[in-house]
Protein backbone atom coordinates (compact mmCIF):
# COMPACT_ATOMS: atom_id res chain seq x y z
CA UNK A 1 0.00 0.00 0.00
CA UNK A 2 3.16 2.41 0.52
CA UNK A 3 3.80 2.52 -3.29
CA UNK A 4 0.08 3.92 -3.26
CA UNK A 5 0.77 6.84 -1.07
CA UNK A 6 3.99 7.67 -2.56
CA UNK A 7 1.87 7.90 -6.20
CA UNK A 8 -1.09 9.75 -4.34
CA UNK A 9 2.03 12.40 -3.02
CA UNK A 10 3.52 13.23 -6.32
CA UNK A 11 0.55 13.41 -8.00
CA UNK A 12 -0.86 16.38 -5.40
CA UNK A 13 -1.33 19.95 -6.72
CA UNK A 14 2.83 20.64 -7.18
CA UNK A 15 2.23 24.18 -5.33
CA UNK A 16 0.35 22.85 -1.78
CA UNK A 17 -0.23 19.78 0.51
CA UNK A 18 -3.32 20.20 2.82
CA UNK A 19 -2.95 18.17 6.00
CA UNK A 20 -6.60 16.79 6.17
CA UNK A 21 -9.54 17.94 4.71
CA UNK A 22 -11.04 19.66 8.12
CA UNK A 23 -7.77 21.93 7.60
CA UNK A 24 -6.63 24.74 6.02
CA UNK A 25 -3.01 25.24 6.87
CA UNK A 26 -1.15 24.35 4.07
CA UNK A 27 2.44 23.02 3.53
CA UNK A 28 4.27 24.12 0.23
CA UNK A 29 4.91 20.96 -0.98
CA UNK A 30 8.60 21.79 -2.70
CA UNK A 31 9.30 21.90 1.00
CA UNK A 32 8.58 18.56 1.18
CA UNK A 33 10.22 16.88 -1.02
CA UNK A 34 13.72 19.26 0.34
CA UNK A 35 12.62 17.92 3.95
CA UNK A 36 12.63 14.41 2.57
CA UNK A 37 15.96 14.79 -0.10
CA UNK A 38 17.96 15.44 3.36
CA UNK A 39 16.67 13.33 5.72
CA UNK A 40 16.76 10.59 2.61
CA UNK A 41 20.94 10.89 2.26
CA UNK A 42 21.80 8.83 5.36
CA UNK A 43 22.89 5.31 4.39
CA UNK A 44 20.63 2.26 5.73
CA UNK A 45 21.62 -1.43 5.97
CA UNK A 46 18.88 -3.60 6.38
CA UNK A 47 20.48 -7.48 7.15
CA UNK A 48 17.60 -10.40 6.66
CA UNK A 49 18.51 -13.67 7.98
CA UNK A 50 17.26 -16.54 7.65
CA UNK A 51 18.79 -18.08 10.98
CA UNK A 52 17.20 -17.95 14.68
CA UNK A 53 19.43 -14.51 15.11
CA UNK A 54 21.34 -12.50 12.77
CA UNK A 55 25.05 -13.29 12.26
CA UNK A 56 26.86 -10.39 14.15
CA UNK A 57 30.01 -10.76 12.00
CA UNK A 58 28.37 -9.47 8.57
CA UNK A 59 26.97 -6.20 10.74
CA UNK A 60 30.25 -5.98 12.32
CA UNK A 61 31.87 -5.48 8.57
CA UNK A 62 29.45 -3.36 7.51
CA UNK A 63 29.86 -1.25 10.96
CA UNK A 64 33.39 -0.92 10.50
CA UNK A 65 33.39 0.30 7.03
CA UNK A 66 30.22 2.66 7.38
CA UNK A 67 30.16 3.54 10.81
CA UNK A 68 27.65 6.46 10.31
CA UNK A 69 25.46 4.07 8.36
CA UNK A 70 22.18 2.91 10.58
CA UNK A 71 22.08 -1.10 10.93
CA UNK A 72 18.67 -2.52 10.82
CA UNK A 73 17.98 -6.89 11.40
CA UNK A 74 15.53 -8.83 10.77
CA UNK A 75 15.85 -12.64 12.14
CA UNK A 76 13.97 -15.84 11.32
CA UNK A 77 13.12 -14.17 8.12
CA UNK A 78 10.75 -16.20 5.88
CA UNK A 79 10.39 -16.26 1.96
CA UNK A 80 6.46 -15.11 3.06
CA UNK A 81 8.06 -12.35 4.83
CA UNK A 82 10.31 -10.80 2.13
CA UNK A 83 7.52 -8.82 -0.33
CA UNK A 84 6.47 -7.11 2.75
CA UNK A 85 9.80 -6.32 4.39
CA UNK A 86 11.10 -4.69 1.25
CA UNK A 87 8.74 -2.45 0.25
CA UNK A 88 8.23 -1.56 3.69
CA UNK A 89 11.83 -0.48 3.06
CA UNK A 90 11.93 0.98 -0.65
CA UNK A 91 9.16 3.75 -0.52
CA UNK A 92 8.63 5.70 3.28
CA UNK A 93 12.79 7.61 2.33
CA UNK A 94 11.34 8.08 -1.59
CA UNK A 95 13.11 7.36 -5.07
CA UNK A 96 16.39 9.28 -3.65
CA UNK A 97 15.75 7.04 -0.01
CA UNK A 98 15.70 4.48 -2.08
CA UNK A 99 19.44 4.95 -3.23
CA UNK A 100 21.08 5.19 0.04
CA UNK A 101 19.02 1.88 1.33
CA UNK A 102 20.62 -1.40 0.87
CA UNK A 103 19.69 -5.10 1.90
CA UNK A 104 21.87 -7.83 2.94
CA UNK A 105 20.48 -11.16 2.64
CA UNK A 106 22.52 -13.61 4.88
CA UNK A 107 21.13 -17.20 7.23
CA UNK A 108 22.50 -20.31 7.21
CA UNK A 109 19.58 -21.73 5.05
CA UNK A 110 20.88 -20.61 1.35
CA UNK A 111 18.19 -22.38 -0.29
CA UNK A 112 15.98 -19.91 1.03
CA UNK A 113 17.89 -17.28 0.73
CA UNK A 114 18.38 -17.47 -2.80
CA UNK A 115 14.36 -17.97 -2.87
CA UNK A 116 14.42 -14.39 -0.88
CA UNK A 117 16.11 -12.70 -3.39
CA UNK A 118 13.92 -14.09 -6.20
CA UNK A 119 10.90 -12.09 -4.06
CA UNK A 120 12.76 -9.28 -3.75
CA UNK A 121 13.90 -9.04 -7.26
CA UNK A 122 10.39 -8.84 -8.36
CA UNK A 123 9.06 -6.86 -5.84
CA UNK A 124 11.16 -3.60 -6.40
CA UNK A 125 10.52 -1.68 -9.44
CA UNK A 126 11.90 1.52 -11.01
CA UNK A 127 12.38 4.22 -8.95
CA UNK A 128 12.39 2.38 -5.95
CA UNK A 129 14.98 -0.19 -6.22
CA UNK A 130 17.38 -1.33 -3.63
CA UNK A 131 21.41 -2.43 -3.67
CA UNK A 132 21.30 -6.08 -2.83
CA UNK A 133 23.80 -8.07 -1.05
CA UNK A 134 23.47 -11.54 -1.11
CA UNK A 135 26.20 -13.99 1.01
CA UNK A 136 24.00 -16.47 3.18
CA UNK A 137 26.41 -17.25 5.95
CA UNK A 138 29.47 -16.33 3.82
CA UNK A 139 29.26 -18.74 1.57
CA UNK A 140 29.70 -16.66 -1.82
CA UNK A 141 32.75 -14.89 -0.02
CA UNK A 142 34.47 -17.83 1.48
CA UNK A 143 33.96 -20.23 -2.24
CA UNK A 144 35.49 -16.87 -4.11
CA UNK A 145 38.35 -16.74 -1.75
CA UNK A 146 39.01 -20.05 -1.88
CA UNK A 147 38.61 -20.95 -5.35
CA UNK A 148 40.44 -17.50 -6.31
CA UNK A 149 43.54 -18.67 -4.12
CA UNK A 150 43.89 -22.03 -5.06
CA UNK A 151 43.68 -21.56 -9.31
CA UNK A 152 46.04 -19.11 -8.37
CA UNK A 153 48.52 -21.06 -6.58
CA UNK A 154 47.55 -23.16 -9.50
CA UNK A 155 48.67 -21.16 -11.97
CA UNK A 156 52.13 -20.13 -10.36
CA UNK A 157 53.04 -23.45 -9.98
CA UNK A 158 53.06 -23.37 -13.25
CA UNK A 159 50.11 -25.85 -14.11
CA UNK A 160 48.21 -23.75 -16.54
CA UNK A 161 44.75 -22.44 -16.31
CA UNK A 162 42.15 -24.92 -14.95
CA UNK A 163 40.16 -25.67 -18.40
CA UNK A 164 39.94 -29.58 -18.34
CA UNK A 165 41.51 -29.87 -15.06
CA UNK A 166 39.71 -31.56 -12.37
CA UNK A 167 38.60 -30.47 -8.47
CA UNK A 168 37.45 -32.70 -5.70
CA UNK A 169 35.15 -30.38 -3.14
CA UNK A 170 34.80 -31.98 -0.07
CA UNK A 171 31.50 -32.26 1.79
CA UNK A 172 30.23 -30.09 -1.24
CA UNK A 173 26.58 -30.11 -0.58
CA UNK A 174 27.47 -27.27 1.73
CA UNK A 175 26.81 -24.13 1.31
CA UNK A 176 30.25 -22.77 0.48
CA UNK A 177 31.14 -26.14 -1.47
CA UNK A 178 28.03 -25.60 -3.76
CA UNK A 179 29.25 -22.07 -4.78
CA UNK A 180 32.79 -23.32 -5.58
CA UNK A 181 31.45 -26.07 -7.58
CA UNK A 182 30.01 -23.24 -9.38
CA UNK A 183 32.92 -21.03 -9.85
CA UNK A 184 35.57 -24.17 -10.57
CA UNK A 185 33.01 -25.00 -13.56
CA UNK A 186 33.26 -21.33 -14.73
CA UNK A 187 36.68 -21.95 -15.22
CA UNK A 188 36.06 -24.18 -17.35
CA UNK A 189 37.19 -27.37 -15.13
CA UNK A 190 35.14 -30.34 -14.43
CA UNK A 191 33.87 -31.08 -10.67
CA UNK A 192 33.30 -34.02 -7.90
CA UNK A 193 31.13 -32.97 -5.61
CA UNK A 194 31.35 -35.24 -2.13
CA UNK A 195 28.55 -36.21 0.49
CA UNK A 196 28.42 -38.63 2.81
CA UNK A 197 25.07 -39.26 1.17
CA UNK A 198 25.23 -40.53 -2.64
CA UNK A 199 21.56 -38.79 -3.24
CA UNK A 200 22.79 -35.40 -1.64
CA UNK A 201 25.85 -35.43 -3.56
CA UNK A 202 24.37 -36.22 -6.91
CA UNK A 203 20.80 -33.98 -5.85
CA UNK A 204 23.53 -30.85 -6.12
CA UNK A 205 25.50 -31.68 -8.86
CA UNK A 206 22.04 -31.68 -11.00
CA UNK A 207 21.02 -29.03 -9.91
CA UNK A 208 24.60 -26.80 -10.55
CA UNK A 209 24.50 -28.62 -13.37
CA UNK A 210 20.76 -27.08 -14.72
CA UNK A 211 22.04 -23.83 -13.10
CA UNK A 212 25.06 -23.50 -15.21
CA UNK A 213 23.71 -25.44 -18.35
CA UNK A 214 26.43 -27.49 -18.44
CA UNK A 215 27.64 -31.35 -17.62
CA UNK A 216 30.75 -30.80 -15.95
CA UNK A 217 29.79 -31.58 -12.42
CA UNK A 218 29.16 -34.83 -10.52
CA UNK A 219 27.90 -36.13 -7.41
CA UNK A 220 30.04 -39.15 -5.42
CA UNK A 221 29.67 -40.57 -2.48
CA UNK A 222 32.65 -40.45 0.75
CA UNK A 223 32.43 -42.04 3.80
CA UNK A 224 34.42 -43.90 3.89
CA UNK A 225 38.47 -43.97 3.29
CA UNK A 226 38.73 -45.67 0.07
CA UNK A 227 35.55 -43.75 -0.96
CA UNK A 228 37.23 -40.94 0.02
CA UNK A 229 40.40 -41.99 -2.55
CA UNK A 230 38.15 -42.78 -5.28
CA UNK A 231 36.61 -39.09 -5.37
CA UNK A 232 40.18 -37.39 -5.48
CA UNK A 233 42.10 -39.76 -7.53
CA UNK A 234 41.37 -37.89 -11.16
CA UNK A 235 41.58 -34.66 -9.18
CA UNK A 236 44.06 -31.46 -9.89
CA UNK A 237 42.96 -29.12 -6.55
CA UNK A 238 41.53 -30.61 -3.96
CA UNK A 239 39.17 -28.25 -1.29
CA UNK A 240 37.96 -29.14 2.30
CA UNK A 241 34.71 -27.49 2.78
CA UNK A 242 33.94 -29.91 5.80
CA UNK A 243 32.34 -27.99 9.41
CA UNK A 244 34.60 -26.63 11.51
CA UNK A 245 36.55 -29.82 13.53
CA UNK A 246 35.93 -32.23 11.29
CA UNK A 247 38.45 -34.42 9.40
CA UNK A 248 37.75 -34.81 5.99
CA UNK A 249 41.31 -36.49 3.80
CA UNK A 250 43.53 -38.44 6.03
CA UNK A 251 47.01 -38.13 5.34
CA UNK A 252 47.56 -41.57 3.75
CA UNK A 253 44.48 -41.29 1.58
CA UNK A 254 45.76 -38.27 0.04
CA UNK A 255 49.32 -40.01 -0.29
CA UNK A 256 47.56 -43.08 -1.86
CA UNK A 257 44.56 -41.98 -4.46
CA UNK A 258 45.91 -38.28 -4.65
CA UNK A 259 49.22 -38.66 -6.83
CA UNK A 260 47.84 -36.47 -9.47
CA UNK A 261 46.75 -33.15 -6.93
CA UNK A 262 49.15 -30.21 -6.68
CA UNK A 263 46.73 -27.97 -4.70
CA UNK A 264 44.75 -28.18 -2.08
CA UNK A 265 42.50 -25.73 0.43
CA UNK A 266 40.96 -26.24 3.79
CA UNK A 267 38.68 -23.71 5.01
CA UNK A 268 38.52 -25.37 8.61
CA UNK A 269 40.04 -23.60 11.05
CA UNK A 270 38.86 -26.03 13.95
CA UNK A 271 41.77 -28.22 15.21
CA UNK A 272 41.06 -31.37 13.87
CA UNK A 273 41.20 -29.62 10.46
CA UNK A 274 40.02 -30.66 6.96
CA UNK A 275 42.73 -31.90 5.48
CA UNK A 276 45.74 -34.04 7.47
CA UNK A 277 49.11 -32.13 7.39
CA UNK A 278 47.62 -28.96 6.09
CA UNK A 279 47.89 -26.48 8.68
CA UNK A 280 45.59 -23.14 9.24
CA UNK A 281 48.39 -21.11 8.72
CA UNK A 282 49.81 -22.72 5.69
CA UNK A 283 49.91 -20.16 2.85
CA UNK A 284 51.06 -21.38 -0.57
CA UNK A 285 53.12 -24.29 1.18
CA UNK A 286 54.29 -26.93 0.45
CA UNK A 287 53.21 -29.38 2.96
CA UNK A 288 53.76 -33.20 1.43
CA UNK A 289 56.21 -33.68 -1.58
CA UNK A 290 54.68 -32.10 -4.48
CA UNK A 291 51.44 -30.69 -2.97
CA UNK A 292 50.95 -27.30 -2.34
CA UNK A 293 48.82 -25.71 0.55
CA UNK A 294 46.56 -22.83 1.49
CA UNK A 295 44.77 -23.24 4.95
CA UNK A 296 41.92 -21.30 6.36
CA UNK A 297 43.68 -18.51 7.99
CA UNK A 298 45.08 -17.83 3.97
CA UNK A 299 41.51 -17.92 2.98
CA UNK A 300 39.79 -15.96 5.78
CA UNK A 301 41.15 -12.70 5.18
CA UNK A 302 41.08 -12.81 1.50
CA UNK A 303 37.07 -13.29 2.12
CA UNK A 304 36.70 -10.13 4.69
CA UNK A 305 38.35 -8.15 1.90
CA UNK A 306 35.79 -9.60 -0.35
CA UNK A 307 33.18 -8.87 1.67
CA UNK A 308 34.01 -5.19 2.19
CA UNK A 309 34.77 -4.44 -1.39
CA UNK A 310 30.55 -6.34 -1.76
CA UNK A 311 29.87 -3.49 0.75
CA UNK A 312 31.06 -0.46 -1.18
CA UNK A 313 29.88 -1.67 -4.26
CA UNK A 314 26.26 -1.65 -2.90
CA UNK A 315 26.36 1.28 -1.05
CA UNK A 316 28.43 3.54 -4.03
CA UNK A 317 25.66 1.87 -6.54
CA UNK A 318 22.12 3.13 -6.58
CA UNK A 319 20.56 -0.31 -7.38
CA UNK A 320 21.61 -3.60 -8.66
CA UNK A 321 22.35 -7.31 -6.92
CA UNK A 322 25.76 -8.07 -5.20
CA UNK A 323 26.01 -11.90 -5.36
CA UNK A 324 28.62 -15.31 -6.18
CA UNK A 325 29.79 -13.92 -9.39
CA UNK A 326 30.41 -10.07 -8.49
CA UNK A 327 32.49 -11.94 -4.99
CA UNK A 328 34.30 -14.09 -7.25
CA UNK A 329 34.94 -10.88 -10.29
CA UNK A 330 36.34 -9.27 -6.51
CA UNK A 331 38.34 -12.33 -5.46
CA UNK A 332 40.51 -12.81 -8.56
CA UNK A 333 41.59 -9.25 -8.76
CA UNK A 334 42.30 -9.14 -5.05
CA UNK A 335 44.18 -12.80 -5.41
Amino acid sequence: MLYLVWFTLFNVDTQTCKTHKSHSTKIPFTKIVRLLAVSSRKDVIIFLDTDKYASPFDMLVAIDLYPDAQIINYSNVEVSDAKRLIQDAMFPRGPEGAKHTKVFIGGQDVDKALEILEVIKKSMFPPFELSVIVDPRGSNTTASSAVAKTLKLFKEKGFGDFKGKTAAILAGTGPVGVVAARLYASEGGNVVLTSRKLDRAVAAADKINEELGTKQVCGAQAGTPEEIGESIKDADVILACGAAGIELLPLNVLEKYGKKCKVLGDINAVPPLGIEGLKATHKDKEFTPGKFGIGALAIGPLKIQIEGEMFKRAVESPSGIVDYKTAYEIAKKLA
